[in-house]
């Protein structure tokens, strides 16, 4: 005898269209799925019509509010298939039956996987990373096709109370995982072409661009109320550095930590020792056991200047943090630390002058400065100046809690350095430290710049491939999650 398995009609789905061709192969590809149900074409284009098996959906804004209560209102399956962007789209073998299974085992209130992406003519994987509570960035990466409870869906627009052009979608997402996990499926479940195809490098200043500045207010508020609502958001209410100057000989010191920059050295080093200031400042150069000549170039600088600190450090096991630990528990060490990386120079003899004065001004205990991007002839290079301007006095704080870093350059009131430690790693560790600090303390901000950032293939973050840059994003998910976890302590203790 032959048993019967009945298939439901599970799913609506929803695709971003422009009236190209591959979205009417991506439909056929879709239906070949017993569980999809209904197919509708999401579109701001007035003049489209719609595909055969499909209806066509018209809104004011793909990540609108208003598309958002129309997938709700439209929706009478268990689950909810939104793709995220208008490309051709391929499912693997059982791929969104997979999709299903995975979200009904769990009760997860969406699931999102790994998926091959097609460059050109290459096909690659790209694996995406597990979600945390303290993965609040906006740009989080869940690809591009992700399954939702129909029932969390619903119940997290009902609960919408603010109406967005931008970020209902992003808003969606932290309403949802405030009562639901989001699951990461660790497998390749379909293909997407991907269509930008910049660098890592290039990436990771959209969020500073003028053209984006009213996108960064929606994504602001709404990782704000997120905070209030799970009892992490913090009041404007900070410590405040009292300096004694007498407290030490050496008002300010200049960290750089370096290894194997014997191309760039010599210009950071040269741009600190030009400094005009009306205090004694020095510098420590923290050279984690270089071998093509930097420490040469170095020693050379110290033999001249006794400003010049050389330090090697006696463990082999410190990365950038580990060496900012260096100096800054050194006794000559300054009242301030002031970052200066081993790729970069300082933008003009008063840099320092006005970080200490910022300090005495302001009386916190970190400042975080404005910088130009620019090439190794120092040329500006797009994104040309960055300001972070999402920074404010009274909500900074929170919103770096959104956004995936805090300028340059960073400088320190020591003894709060010394009392936190960095964190010995060689990326995030001045994120790490800004989320500490704020806590407590205001962060001061420089909207000058002072600061050149110059691009090279060197550089750290120039092109990272897929893994280290999901390494790199996992990090910093889990320095937010350390951080938002401390603030409810914090709050809840009050």
């Amino acid at each position: 005898m032959n048993v019967g398995v009945m298939i439901s009609k599970k799913i609506t789905a929803f695709l971003p269209y422009n009236g190209y061709d591959y979205t009417k192969r991506t439909v056929m590809q879709m239906r070949e799925s017993d569980f999809v149900d209904k197919i509708y074409l999401v579109t701001t284009n007035e003049d489209l019509t719609e595909l055969p098996d499909t209806e066509l959906l018209k809104v004011s804004g793909l990540a609108s509010s208003e598309a958002l209560k129309l997938y709700a209102e439209k929706t009478e399956t268990e689950f909810i298939l939104l793709m995220q962007k208008d490309t051709e789209y391929s499912f693997g073998q059982f791929g969104i039956e997979r999709m299903v299974n995975v979200a009904e085992g769990t009760g997860a209130g969406y699931v999102y996987s790994d998926y091959y992406e097609i460059k050109g003519e290459k096909r690659e994987n790209h694996p995406v990373i597990d979600y945390q509570k303290g993965s609040l960035r906006d740009d989080f990466n869940f690809g591009f096709a992700l399954l939702y409870s129909a029932t969390a869906f619903k119940e997290a627009v009902e609960d919408m109370d603010s109406v967005y052009s931008f970020a209902a979608i992003y808003d969606l997402r932290l309403k949802i995982s405030q009562n639901y996990e989001l699951v990461h499926i660790p497998e390749y479940l379909y293909t997407a072409i991907e269509t930008d195809v910049r660098k890592s490098g290039e990436k990771i200043f959209d969020y500073v661009d003028p053209k984006n500045r009213q996108v960064q207010i929606e994504m602001e508020q709404a990782c704000t109320n997120h905070l209030k609502k799970i009892g992490a958001y913090l009041e404007p209410k900070f410590k405040y550095v009292e300096i004694d100057e007498s407290e030490s000989d050496v008002l300010a010191s200049v960290v750089i930590p370096v290894k194997n920059r014997s191309n760039t050295i010599g210009d950071a080093i040269g741009s600190v020792l030009k400094q005009k200031t009306d205090f004694k400042f020095n510098l420590f150069v923290v050279d984690n056991y270089s071998n093509d000549g930097t420490t040469e170039i170095i020693e050379k600088f110290a033999s001249e200047d006794d400003r010049v600190i050389h330090l090697i450090p006696e463990r082999k096991d410190l990365q950038i943090g580990g060496c900012w630990n260096e100096a800054v528990h050194h006794e000559q060490c300054g009242l301030y630390s002031v970052q200066l990386d081993s790729d970069d120079m300082y933008a003009n003899e008063n840099t320092l002058q006005i970080v200490v004065d910022t300090f005495k001004k302001e009386k916190c205990a970190m400042i975080v400065g404005t910088y130009k991007m620019t090439n190794f002839k120092l040329e500006e290079i797009p994104p040309g100046i960055i300001d972070h301007r999402e920074w404010t006095p009274d909500n900074g704080r929170n919103n770096a809690l959104r956004i995936n870093g805090l300028g340059a350059p960073r400088a320190f009131y020591t003894p709060v350095l010394r009392e936190i430690k960095i964190p010995n790693v060689s990326y995030g560790e001045d994120y790490a430290l800004g989320l500490n600090i704020s806590r407590e303390y205001q962060i001061g901000r420089i909207y000058e710049p002072i600061y050149l950032c110059r691009r090279w293939e060197g550089n750290s973050d120039a092109a990272l491939d897929i893994n280290k840059a999901n390494a790199h994003n996992t990090y910093k998910d889990r320095v937010r999650t350390f951080e938002l976890l401390a603030r409810i302590r914090k709050n809840a203790a009050l």
